[in-house]
């Protein structure tokens, strides 16, 4: 790593099956064959090893995110780029993550992966909106659960408007702009 490496957390929240996590692996891909250290904080593997045990509730959910954002933090302060594809569906939450960075002085950027419900249940990735409208499933976020869209990210991705390809690098470009890439 050269002395000049500055990290930074790249927070990619948005709806369930919106792209997030195909984007930001995409990304690191990229990243990495620039010569950037990167990792990706997968929502789904964070819930498996990190959080085990946190329901779906408000708390929870907070709790989560906060766990997320430390970890984020402490990597991007020693010069990683952390890409942290996770719903994190309350602003207040992502708020008190961006405050973290803000005290730590580390940059923090906020990329909404702005994909309409309607898409995202045709995706479906993992089957959550058909186990939901099976009745299997409650909670889900964007449905009946609430997810509040950031009003003014640092990048807003229309996901369904784009291959992956181009939502990276719109994404990368913003690095660029910033001095992270």
């Amino acid at each position: 790593m050269s002395v000049t490496e500055t990290g930074a957390t790249i927070w990619l929240t948005g709806l369930p099956s919106a792209g997030k996590t195909t984007i930001a692996y995409e990304l690191a891909g990229r990243l990495r064959t620039e010569g950037h250290r990167v990792e990706v904080l997968d929502g789904d593997e964070i819930r498996e090893f990190l959080s085990a045990g946190l329901g779906f509730s408000r708390e929870d959910r907070h709790t989560n995110v906060a766990r997320i954002g430390f970890v984020a933090e402490l990597l991007a302060a020693n010069g990683v780029k952390v890409l942290v594809p996770v719903i994190a569906p309350f602003a207040d939450s992502r708020e008190a993550v961006r405050g973290r960075h803000a005290a730590e002085s580390t940059t923090y950027l906020e990329v909404h992966v702005a994909t309409p419900v309607e898409v995202c249940s045709v995706r479906d990735v993992k089957g959550l909106y058909a186990k939901q409208a099976a009745g299997e499933l409650t909670g889900l976020t964007g449905v009946d659960d609430p997810y509040e869209a950031p009003e003014s990210p640092d990048l807003r991705i229309e996901s369904h408007q784009q291959t992956v390809q181009e939502s990276a690098a719109a994404l990368h470009a913003l690095l660029t702009e910033r001095g992270l890439a």
